[in-house]
Parts: structure tokens; sequence; C-alpha cells
């Protein structure tokens, strides 16, 4: 009787083990990192079933249910309302979300659930996030220029950004060289505009002598960049390979020495002028 029990024992183990071995392994989400306002953004979700049936997909935004996909219901899609999310029901399926008319508050992070039916009822999920910005029309200003310093004047300058959002990145320059000392830049708060757009400004302040010549000349140029940032770890997301929209405009000072051996101590400022550059040019798109 008890070797009767212990083979009926193992034969329900074998058999839970086989469900396991069969039921849903993975699921796998891809999404843009990034999207500009009124884009369109295509949300991916990848799994494998195994040998389970599928139950459902549901997609959630920040924990808000926003899309789902049920095999057996009539009709088999629907979506539910969440700010900043516009479902094209029409191009969306058990594979994929299209979304429409991106805006800034379609930032987040995004969900995929992946339920299997009856025996294993087995779930699974994966989430990333995808960030939308607005790229800067302006370039950066430089402030504060005076007509001529001499050797020892203390220069204070202000950079401001172009609006945008996020917020640019600002950094200073001296003959191509990047200041991080702290006691030479001057911290400001972010500045808000009119529909959420926003301005940084950085200032630098050092006292101005010989060793900043160069070949009788000093270049002084501020940089704003736009790097956006997905924050978090992400273990079992696979976020879409793209390169890295950066966005890059300088503004360029150009100071040179009335006299190439510095002996004269008045140096004079011979041109204000804006060099403009864009790093991934076919990436850069500005939506009004």
């Amino acid at each position: 009787m008890k070797v009767h029990w212990l083979f009926l024992l193992i034969g329900v183990l074998q058999g839970v083990n086989s469900i396991k071995e069969n039921n849903l392994k993975w699921v796998r989400v891809n999404v843009p990192q990034y999207r500009v306002p009124g884009e369109t953004a295509l949300l991916q979700c990848e799994y494998n079933l195994g040998n389970d049936k599928l139950y459902s997909v549901k997609w959630y935004k920040d924990h808000e249910e926003f899309y789902r996909f049920v095999p057996k219901f009539k009709p088999q899609t629907s979506s539910f309302k969440v700010e900043g999310v516009h479902v094209d029901m029409y191009k969306s399926d058990s594979k994929k979300v299209v979304l429409h008319s991106v805006n800034w508050k379609t930032s987040g992070t995004y969900k995929c659930e992946v339920s299997a039916e009856a025996p294993s009822f087995a779930s699974a999920q994966s989430e990333a996030k995808m960030e939308v910005i607005t790229l800067p029309h302006e370039d950066p200003v430089i402030k504060g220029v005076k007509d001529q310093y001499n050797i020892g004047d203390e220069i204070v300058l202000n950079c401001t950004s172009g609006r945008s959002r996020p917020a640019s990145i600002l950094h200073w320059y001296i003959n191509e060289q990047q200041i991080q000392k702290p006691e030479a830049l001057i911290e400001y708060p972010i500045e808000t505009h009119p529909k959420g757009l926003v301005t940084s400004t950085l200032g630098l302040k050092f006292h101005l002598s010989n060793r900043h010549f160069l070949g009788g000349s000093m270049r002084v140029k501020c940089v704003a960049s736009i790097l956006p940032t997905l924050f978090g770890d992400e273990r079992e997301s696979d976020v879409q390979s793209l390169p890295i929209m950066r966005d890059m405009r300088e503004a360029l000072l150009l100071v040179r020495s009335s006299s190439s051996h510095h002996t004269d101590p008045m140096v004079y400022i011979l041109l204000l002028g804006i060099f403009l550059s864009f790093v991934f040019p076919n990436i850069y798109r500005v939506n009004s």
C-alpha cells in the first residue's frame, strides 16, 4: 500500500514538473527610449508561451491599464482611458500597441503582462521607460560680455539655453578645455516658460591671465546639449537600441590679445558669434 502511494506521489510530481517545463517561459518588451511630441510610438511585447495557450495580454502605463487583448473575447481588443495615451486600435494586436500623437504626458513606464490559460494559469511581465522630449529652436546665448578687458580682470559671463524639455545641460569651455571647478561655475535655477518649456542658465567666473591666451587668442565656448536618460534598471526589459539623441549647440566667444607676446595688458573682444553643430542630424527634429 505504501509503495502504491509512493508511485502515485511520484506521478503527481512528474506531472507538475511537466507543466512547469511547458508553460509560459518569458516576456520581453521593446519600447522606444524617446519620442518628440506629435510622433507615433510602437510598443512591442514578445513572449514564449511554451505549450500554453494565450489567455490575455495587458498593457499598463505607470500601473494604469490602457490596452487589453483577449483571444476569446469579441472584440478581442479593448482600450481604457489613461492621460497621455492614445491607442491606434486598428494597428494594435496581441504583440504590439501603436500610440499616436504622443505628448509630454505620454512619458512613463510601460509594462506588458501576459497570462496563460488553464491548467498552468501562468503569467509574466516586463517593463521599460519612454520619454517624450522637445528640442530647442534657439542657440544658447552668452551674456555679460564687455568690449575690453585688462589682464587680471574678473570675467563674469552667463550662458542661457534655448527652450526645451527636459532642460538642456550646459558646459563651459576655455580653449576647448571643459571648466569643471565648482568655484568657476555659477548655478542658476531652471526657468519655466509657457507650454511647459524650460531654459537653463550657467554662469562662468574667472580672472583673465596670460595663460588663457594660446597663439594670441582665447576661445570661450558654451555648449548646450540634451541627453534624455532612462532611469532604473529593467532586468527583464529589452529597450529598443537606438543612437542617443544628442542635439548640441554652441555659442562661441573669441577674445584676442592686442599683442602676440601678451605684454600689452589690454585685450579686446574681436568677435561674438554663434557656431551651430548637430550630432545625428537625421534624428534632429522639432515639432511646433
